[in-house]
């Protein structure tokens, strides 16, 4: 008598046959690609780093040089033009277009400021900024749309990781100059080299995951999840890792007084990811063989919030609801243009981010002149500048906080982290109004970065879950036009209360101030304004609670 057949069920299939190694490998190159180009293309945070030197050699005021980084940031306000490139256009042709007109934006300026080589008028330096500017919208829709693609499932995990890296890149662009220049150089010409040639470089080498086909890289669904959990959390803790790492140059070791080794060794940082796919794998080969079913590993299981569809849309009586109220009818409703503007939770979530994240960004863009009214040296401007950007790398790190806390932390929404995220903002143009110390200028300028790093990061998992995960590149590109705006407002005003305490320097025919008074009215009014963006942002939660609570029921 024959023994009855044994029916294989879809779990154990999915223990028995897993996906090739290298099919498996090569799904999480392109995750690790998008880490590359987001660690060496957030090249508008490294420009209080060479902005004194600049202001120096163009014989420019402060509020000249303000709109400088007004233009870079003008730039981004064109940044929805990226959602439609990668529409009509091959991903890997938005990449190199990015990267060109880095090329064109930075050389252009490096060879006029720095070589001498050509003599550009400053209407066309504004040009060149603006096109420099306009490079990183389209770098980091390239971003959006890999992760999005290849980790469907998990995209906002995927988003938070990958956005937190573009918080490094003036820590890596500061040691790259240190490599070149030397530590105590105080010449800063070679950041715009730097800024113009290696977003290019990396391009080449996130070429190959680029390409890759999101439909060849899918494994099998049950248990995909779940995988991609493990790997995210061991990603999320060598990001740690690295950010930790990058402040090591205001310790006491040999590795900050060797900027070399430094630097190479936060490169084999940004490398090793390559392998934690391949060791997983091995992991779980060894688990099939054994034929091990069950297994003692506690991993969070995350996945993307799902709604019933019921009629192929929202009932009557939440449609009702939108109309009178204009609220958020549903997490993940794809929003038009004309749905996006008529929506009171936009207009609240627009207002936060203006009040907290942007001036956050104009802040690091007057860090040079800020330290250097308060009496600070060339490297401890540098030092401040590496400061700010680990701490906005470790704020985009935390972004990911809500993925991992959802179901013991089901009462705070991503929004409620959002408005937690705005407290040490006002907290820290406060203590900048009250004192000029050393300390306390570390101190703020690190509340500043993590709290503007998790706004950054944490807005593109906020648009998506808000206004619809399909559109959230064109959507985010609309809601970062405050940040132009923002930076003409924030860095006109500034300027103005800087020329108007300035005097002729000795050596050079620039104006320098020198002192208090340069930024005490401007903390003031940007602590006053921020929290009128915390009071925005806490209205969005309490508005938008109910929504979530109502997605948390439908998941259970």
């Amino acid at each position: 008598m024959k023994p009855p057949k044994r029916t294989t069920t879809a779990k154990e299939e999915d223990v028995q046959s897993p996906p090739s190694m290298l099919q498996w490998w090569r799904r999480w190159t392109v995750l690790v690609a998008a880490i590359w180009i987001q660690a060496f293309t957030g090249t508008n945070f490294d420009f209080s780093a060479y902005s004194s030197d600049m202001k120096s050699s163009m014989g420019v005021s402060q509020s000249r040089l303000n709109y400088m980084a007004v233009a870079s940031d003008l730039g981004k306000a064109l940044g929805w033009s990226s959602g439609f490139a990668v529409a009509y256009f091959p991903v890997s042709a938005v990449l190199f277009s990015a990267a060109a007109m880095g090329l064109v934006g930075y050389g252009v300026q490096w060879l006029s400021i720095a070589a001498d080589v050509i003599d550009l008028p400053y209407s066309l330096v504004l040009v060149c900024c603006s096109l420099a500017g306009l490079s990183i919208c389209w770098f980091n829709t390239v971003c959006f749309v890999l992760c999005v693609r290849h980790f469907e499932s998990n995209h906002s995990l995927a988003l938070s990781l990958v956005v937190s890296f573009n918080g490094i890149s003036a820590a890596l662009y500061t040691l790259g100059h240190e490599v070149i220049s030397g530590k105590s150089s105080a010449s800063s010409d070679i950041y715009l080299l730097l800024n113009s040639l290696i977003p290019l470089f990396v391009s080449l080498l996130a070429l190959w995951p680029v390409l890759t086909n999101p439909n060849s890289s899918e494994t099998h669904a049950s248990n995909r999840t779940r995988d991609e959990t493990r790997i995210f959390i061991i990603f999320n803790v060598l990001a740690l890792i690295t950010c930790f790492y990058l402040l090591l140059p205001s310790s006491d070791t040999y590795l900050a007084s060797s900027p070399l080794w430094h630097f190479l060794g936060a490169i084999c940082l940004l490398l090793f990811p390559l392998c934690v796919p391949f060791l997983d794998y091995i992991l779980r080969a060894l688990h099939s063989c054994f034929h091990r079913h069950s297994s003692g590993y506690a991993v969070v299981n995350i996945e993307e919030p799902k709604i019933p569809k019921s009629g192929g849309g929202l009932d009557h009586e939440e449609i009702k609801s939108y109309d009178e109220c204009n609220k958020v009818g549903r997490l993940g409703d794809e929003h038009s243009l004309g749905m996006l503007v008529r929506s009171l939770e936009f207009w609240l979530y627009y207002i936060a981010y203006f009040c907290g994240g942007t001036i956050g960004l104009v802040y690091s863009n007057n860090l040079g002149q800020i330290a250097q009214s308060l009496g600070q040296s060339s490297s401890n401007a540098k030092s401040l500048v590496t400061l700010f950007s680990a701490f906005s790398f470790l704020g985009r790190l935390l972004s990911s906080a809500p993925d991992f806390t959802r179901k013991k932390l089901d009462y705070l929404t991503r929004t409620g982290w959002f408005t937690i995220s705005l407290l040490p903002t006002p907290l820290a143009f406060f203590i900048l109004a009250y004192s000029s110390k050393t300390a306390l200028l570390q101190v703020a300028t690190a509340l500043i970065g993590l709290s503007s790093g998790f706004v950054f990061a944490a807005a593109v998992s906020v648009t998506s879950d808000l206004f619809g995960r399909n559109s959230v590149g064109v959507n985010q590109n609309i809601l970062i036009t405050n940040i132009p705006i923002g930076s003409l407002f924030y860095g006109y005003m500034a300027g103005s209360v800087y020329d108007k305490h300035a005097t002729p320097s000795v050596v050079s025919d620039t104006l320098v101030c020198v002192g208090r008074r340069c930024y005490f009215a401007t903390f003031l009014f940007w602590g006053c304004l921020s929290v009128v963006g915390l009071v925005c942002s806490l209205i969005l939660f309490i508005r938008t609670r109910p929504v979530y609570q109502r997605l948390a029921q439908n998941r259970n």
